[in-house]
């Protein structure tokens, strides 16, 4: 059996309820953790590497959630680990997000260690 890829969903710890990454990554394949920006640290340093770290963008600006995520994709991309932002119009009405081709470029193009 093969395993499937696991994606870490970091947000700001506000989920809304009519619009679901984990679920839509499940359709897609993918395993995925959902943590807080604040939590990821630690949500990686008990998972094995991602595929992919998904960060959702919050509904409101935040310049201080904005310096944590760009450090998160800072060390991310040290690591190898591609990152993708979902911005906050992102999946939501009028603004689709196609993750198969977001994620799948991604993860594709992810070198092998």
């Amino acid at each position: 059996m093969v395993a499937l890829q696991q994606v870490l969903v970091v947000d700001d710890g506000v989920r809304a309820v009519d619009h679901s990454l984990s679920g839509e990554l499940a359709g897609l394949g993918y395993a995925s953790v959902t943590a807080s920006l604040e939590a990821a640290d630690d949500v990686l340093a008990v998972i094995a590497p991602p595929a992919a770290v998904l960060v959702q963008a919050p509904t409101r600006r935040d310049p201080a959630y904005a310096r944590r995520a760009a450090r998160l994709r800072a060390r991310m991309r040290e690591k190898g680990i591609p990152v993708i932002l979902i911005g906050e119009n992102d999946g939501r009405a009028g603004a689709p997000v196609d993750l198969a081709t977001r994620l799948g470029a991604c993860v594709a193009a992810k070198p092998d260690f």
